[in-house]
């Protein structure tokens, strides 16, 4: 019988992915392990892998659709001697992380209004009044200033993600029913008072915001969704991080001269170095090490106890057209200089071409974010969850500094550390960054 190709979960969080290309089409015969298309979350896009044999029978999404849940079918493959007519109508896939057939579900069947309460019998009129008691107070519903909420609960879910109050979201499913079309489709500001954003802090409506600025004075871009996942993020971090930061100036004249120095010595193959340092593999590495040996700084918070890391796994930002990716460097604090450089330059390379694993991307113990190569000064970075740190690195400049009572001309650079304060409190950030400065000031301890 045929078989539904399902739209694959890629990482552990994904629900829903764009479905960029097809690399099958129908008639096509595949076998187990033929790369059958391309799928593209918010951080990267992945080849999808045929698990059975048989003949593309027919494709049910086309290219370029976006939000396409997990587990939905997405293609149908035909065993040997089966005919397209065998693909003409799929079998619902079971969807045990997906809440579409729940959605389905609950638009067919709306649940039905509890009935009113039958009326008290009017009093005789040679009756004596009856006399009045004091009721308590209903308690306020959580939603909908006192009324219920009949939604699906995809809708739900989708409106909590998006920081969406469902009691400004107008239902177009029976009886009123808030549906998955209705959330995707609100615009804050659309209904009356003022849409609450995911933490609950009131934000101006888009309307308002609009009405601000001339007509067709400026474009609607929307939001990529990896703007969407960073913005919800970075929120989040602020709002549930207690954020501090501690700067030092590092001088950098004699890590200079050093990697000069490697960098005259490095191997060649054909005519070209097979690896050139960097200032930030110099910092990748002293960050590592640092880490080592201030444990307490290479923890994740969790509510029911510290993980208290063994390696060191550095996720280092690099910007993309439409945000950000911090692809990991894995046991950083065990690998060489030019290790890191050329495990970093491939990384960087792919992450680019968003073609990382979610491996490659996901997790890690703390991140580097270096924004030297555009002349910025000073700058704090936004720590990001689990991590409990991350260090913001700015440009390396000559600055006039006293050194025996004597001004001098040495080059230097500010680096900034974000730190959780529930995993780590001022004095024990403040002697790793002692430690990292040492690392900096003196780089043939790197090797030591």
């Amino acid at each position: 019988m045929s078989i539904n190709i399902l739209m694959p979960a890629l990482s552990p969080t994904m629900e829903s992915g764009t479905l960029s290309k097809w690399l099958k089409k129908e008639g096509d015969a595949v076998k187990s392990g033929d790369v059958i298309a391309e799928i593209e979350t918010d951080k990267a896009t992945m080849e999808v892998e045929a698990v059975d044999e048989g003949t593309i029978g027919k494709i049910l999404v086309a290219e370029g659709t976006a939000d396409v849940p997990v587990n939905q079918p997405i293609a149908i493959l035909l065993e040997e001697g089966e005919d397209a007519s065998a693909a003409a109508a799929p079998a619902p896939a079971a969807a045990p992380k997906s809440a579409p057939k729940d959605e389905a579900k609950a638009e067919e069947k709306p649940a039905e209004p509890a009935p009113a309460p039958a009326p008290a019998p009017a009093p005789k009129a040679d009756a004596a009044p009856a006399p009045q008691v004091s009721k308590p107070a209903p308690a306020p519903a959580p939603q909908g200033h006192g009324k219920r909420i009949f939604a699906s609960p995809l809708a739900r879910r989708i409106a909590k993600d998006r920081g969406i109050e469902l009691s400004q979201v107008k239902g177009s499913g029976p009886h009123g029913r808030v549906v998955k079309a209705d959330v995707e489709g609100f615009t804050p500001g659309a209904g009356a008072g003022q849409a609450a954003g995911k933490f609950g802090f009131p934000l101006m409506p888009d309307d308002t915001i609009r009405a601000l600025f001339a007509e067709g004075s400026y474009d609607v871009v929307p939001h990529s969704s990896m703007r969407r996942t960073i913005a919800t993020r970075m929120q989040e971090s602020k709002v549930v991080v207690p954020h501090y930061y501690l700067a030092v100036d590092v001088d950098l004249d004699r890590l200079m001269e050093v990697r000069e120095e490697l960098n005259a010595g490095a191997p060649v193959e054909d005519g070209k170095p097979i690896w050139r340092l960097s200032v930030n593999d110099f910092i990748i590495k002293a960050l590592a090490l640092t880490l080592k040996k201030h444990p307490e700084a290479n923890a994740t918070w969790t509510e029911t106890g510290m993980l208290m890391h063994h390696n060191v796994d550095i996720g280092v930002a690099v910007a993309m057209p439409d945000g950000l990716i911090t692809p990991i460097l894995r046991k950083a604090e065990e690998k060489s200089l030019p290790e890191i450089s050329t495990e970093m330059s491939e990384l960087a390379r792919r992450a680019r071409d968003k073609r990382l694993k979610p491996m490659e991307y996901q997790g890690g113990t703390t991140a580097i974010s270096n924004l030297g190569m555009y002349g910025v000064k000073h700058f704090t970075a936004v720590v990001n969850p689990p991590h409990s740190t991350i260090l913001a690195v700015s440009a390396g400049e000559k600055r006039a500094v006293v050194r025996d009572d004597q001004i001098v001309i040495a080059t230097q650079m500010t680096v900034t550390v974000s730190c959780d304060h529930r995993v780590l409190d001022g004095a024990q950030s403040a002697m790793m960054m002692q430690t990292f400065k040492r690392y900096i000031e003196k780089p043939l301890s790197l090797f030591l």
